[in-house]
């Protein structure tokens, strides 16, 4: 994979988070078990990852298990637990020799020992890599994410290391999973839900919005592009109106 676009370029999204929905839904269509939908799915991934890379965005957030996903079927959540352990031992050599650096967001603790120690072990292996970021949310929530930024706060306050009127919108995100990342200039969601689900509520403030039609297994390269091609249409505004952007750029020309 080479980038053939500068990141940062006018048009492409530094940040791209996607809620990778559908998979069940595929496997359903074609009378297949869950689980084959989200095996599926890893093709889909590899070529987001692909296209991203290519294209010169910096960093792609996948949200792959959410806090409520355990709510699901037993065996679902097994099945999806044991695809997530050989998915990170397989894929971690492919991103390290890729120049990717893989990070785990979310509250790990509720996961088996053993995918702890793998998630660990993918993350030190690409810790060096800086072409290009992926993030896995996994057992994230934004509410939880938002909660445990604020705790943090809180126990520095108590400590005596900060004071209330110091805490700041800023200060606060820099708590956040992702506080060292740029936020998100993209969020894609596939399978035809027009929600965000819990992802990235702080985050996604300001974010462009674009949801596809397509079931996650099927999003691939055409699909990524014509997603980031859209992107590349958008005027962001920030809160101010199209004549101010629109003087603003002419003024940096």
């Amino acid at each position: 994979m080479e980038k053939t676009v500068k990141a940062g370029s006018p048009g492409v999204p530094r940040h791209v988070a996607i809620i990778m929905d559908g998979n069940n839904r595929w496997a359903k269509k074609r009378l297949l078990p869950g689980v084959a939908g989200h095996k599926a799915g890893v093709d889909a991934v590899r070529a987001v990852i692909e296209v991203c890379a290519e294209e010169g965005v910096e960093v792609l957030t996948l949200f792959a298990f959410s806090s409520e996903n355990w709510d699901r079927p037993a065996d679902e959540v097994g099945a999806l637990m044991e695809l997530f352990l050989s998915a990170l031992r397989r894929e971690a050599k492919r991103l390290n020799a890729n120049g990717i650096s893989l990070r785990i967001i979310g509250d790990r603790s509720r996961f088996h020992p053993e995918l702890q120690s793998a998630m660990r072990e993918a993350e030190a292996l690409t810790a060096g890599n800086d072409r290009f970021v992926l993030q896995v949310a996994a057992n994230y929530g934004g509410q939880w994410d938002i909660a445990q930024a604020a705790q943090q706060l809180a126990h520095q306050v108590q400590a005596g290391h900060l004071r209330p009127e110091d805490i700041t919108p800023r200060l606060l995100q820099g708590h956040l999973a992702t506080g060292d990342q740029p936020l998100p200039d993209l969020c894609i969601r596939t399978g035809g839900e027009h929600r965000i689900s819990n992802f990235l509520l702080w985050q996604l403030a300001y974010s462009e919005l674009y949801f596809s039609d397509l079931f996650w297994p099927d999003f691939k390269h055409d699909a990524m592009r014509k997603a980031l091609a859209d992107y590349a249409t958008r005027q962001r505004r920030f809160g101010k109106t199209s004549e101010q952007v629109a003087a603003e750029a002419r003024a940096q020309c």
